[in-house]
């Protein structure tokens, strides 16, 4: 199976001897919107699932703000669809627009991020990777490169809310834990964008002495990373060599940033959330429960994985 093949297809759960079949439905999609190329090409993985099984798939980008995404599941409920993906934005905020789908007996599917609820049947499933471990592993790759040498951290967090920006900060903190030569010095949100994360990295360098005491960069996305290679080449420093650079998702760019030397490492996060998703609601639609969580695979890729094959094999996932 080529790598391409192996990213369409995703991670399947085993636990469901059932084809993945589910033709015939209606499934309202609400999408955070287009922050990242991680987060376009989630969506067009899940357009070209959909029609692999014969599915009508409704997106709304509600252009991270979660109250276009309460308003898109209302409307979806009204319209009777016959199950509803929810990114969400935030963790909380969920439980009483969730509690009208599940009055309107309207599945609910969690996609590459998960909630805060004190009711789980609010919700069929969620399709997550493990973000902890996802942060955890870059800071381990981050502890064992700088093999003991005293390394200052600046860090680029997710949007303030979001599960995912504080699981993937919790799991970097595990993973650079008990390194003592490695701490982090700055933290601040870039908000998943590329524009954001060059802008507030423009702030840790001018703060840092021009970035002569940074080490390291933790991006919680790769598009955050993107942004914040330009603003250490606007400011005359060689990204990758100056600072290292370790960021999450795998999209396109960031393997060529890792082919020209000015990344170093980026753990992988699979834009396939959707294709577990309908498996999921072709067992539920045959009566039988799937697991609550449906974890995806999370790899660590460096210089050493063959960057431009990795690029060549993602670049028409929709990045």
């Amino acid at each position: 199976m080529t790598l391409k093949t192996r990213l369409l297809a995703g991670v399947l759960f085993t636990a469901l001897a059932t084809p993945a079949v589910a033709a015939d439905m209606t499934v309202g999609f609400s999408q955070i919107g287009s922050e990242s190329g991680w987060r376009a090409a989630e969506t067009s993985v899940s357009k070209v699932e959909a029609e692999k099984r014969g599915i009508t798939l409704k997106i709304a980008d509600a252009q991270q703000k979660q109250e276009n995404q309460i308003k898109a599941i209302r409307s979806f409920i009204a319209q009777g669809v016959d199950a509803i993906f929810l990114a969400p934005v935030v963790a909380t905020g969920w439980d009483a627009v969730l509690e009208e789908a599940k009055d309107a007996e309207i599945p609910v599917v969690l996609l590459d991020r998960s909630i805060e609820t004190k009711d789980p049947s609010l919700y069929l499933t969620a399709v997550t990777s493990d973000s902890v471990h996802e942060g955890e592993v870059a800071g381990k790759w981050l502890v064992n490169t700088v093999a003991g040498k005293s390394c200052n951290v600046v860090e680029l967090q997710g949007t303030v809310g979001a599960s995912v920006a504080t699981n993937r900060k919790e799991g970097f903190a595990k993973g650079i834990a008990g390194a003592d030569n490695v701490k982090i010095i700055r933290s601040q949100t870039g908000e998943f964008t590329r524009a954001k994360g060059k802008e507030v990295m423009e702030s840790f360098i001018k703060a840092e002495g021009g970035g002569k005491t940074i080490c390291a960069l933790y991006a919680h996305n790769d598009d955050m990373a993107l942004g914040a290679i330009q603003a250490m080449k606007e400011a005359g420093l060689k990204p990758g060599t100056d600072i290292l650079v370790v960021s999450i998702d795998a999209v396109p760019d960031i393997f060529k940033a890792i082919a020209e030397g000015e990344a170093n490492a980026t753990v992988e996060l699979t834009p396939n959330m959707a294709g577990p998703a309908f498996d999921a609601l072709a067992a539920y639609k045959d009566g039988k429960a799937p697991p609550k969580w449906i974890q995806t695979e999370s790899k660590l890729y460096t210089k050493a994985d063959d960057p431009m094959g990795q690029y060549d094999a993602r670049k028409s996932l929709g990045y």
